[in-house]
């Protein structure tokens, strides 16, 4: 996908999901109520009332816990793939820490952990995926640097062509498939996984899942209720996660 194109899929991404959306429905409600005072004052209530339900910890992680429907890989289903697949998660720029270096983000270091937990119980090769839709260092790159370093895995294959999930399925299987596999585990958050799954089946491969990084509830119950923008955040994230389950089909 070209940068222009990625930056105007996230410029509308942006647009739909909330809080953008509704802080925008909110304004079309108080200018409606110039003429249509009624309608103008509902729409902006509605358009509140919705963002501050999608602000509470309790419908963020509902939300995101109605998308993990995958169950932990297991030992016998481990047995039976070829290859550890890694999805991208986002990455760090010019991180400080790291010599102003480019650098996975927490997301990614989820998954980076518990695919080389993996390797390590299987000893099978992991392929990593993901580029740089905005130029500078490709994601996976960063990724196998990670997985090399800190980890201290094997076998690292790299894609780091791809700019979305969709991308990362095509490059990934032409990769997969060039080394003889079709048979894969395939890691990434849990609530991401059931998108991620079609679109590899998508392109003939054979998909285990590998869900990490499971959503969890508040610690204390009334905690639960009180809203911050994290639970917004996942909320966001599963409504994003829905509508592109639906175009993927």
């Amino acid at each position: 996908m070209p940068p222009t194109l990625f930056l105007l899929k996230k410029i509308l991404s942006a647009l739909i999901l909330p809080p953008t959306s509704l802080i925008l429905l909110a304004f079309v409600g108080l200018w409606l109520t110039r003429k249509h005072r009624k309608t103008g004052k509902a729409l902006s209530a509605l358009a509140l009332t919705t963002l501050l339900v999608l602000s509470l910890p309790i419908t963020g992680n509902a939300l995101l816990h109605s998308l993990e429907t995958a169950p932990p890989i297991t030992e016998a289903q481990l047995k039976e793939v070829q290859a550890i697949v890694i999805l991208g998660g986002g990455k760090n720029n010019n991180a400080h820490e790291y010599g102003g270096a480019d650098t996975i983000n927490k997301w990614t270091l989820e998954r980076l952990r518990y695919g080389a937990r993996l390797q390590q119980q299987t000893g099978k090769p992991i392929l990593v995926t993901g580029g740089a839709p905005y130029g500078g260092r490709p994601e996976a790159d960063a990724m196998a640097e990670a997985l090399k370093h800190d980890f201290h895995a094997k076998t690292i294959w790299v894609e780091d062509q791809s700019n979305v999930t969709a991308e990362n399925a095509v490059y990934s299987a032409k990769m997969l498939k060039q080394h003889g596999v079709t048979q894969i585990a395939l890691v990434s958050q849990a609530w991401h996984l059931p998108r991620a799954k079609i679109l590899f089946e998508q392109q003939g491969l054979d998909i285990t899942l590998a869900p990490t990084g499971f959503t969890t509830g508040e610690a204390n119950p009334i905690a639960q209720w009180v809203p911050d923008a994290n639970a917004l955040t996942k909320s966001s994230m599963a409504i994003k996660e829905y509508l592109g389950a639906l175009t993927a089909k």
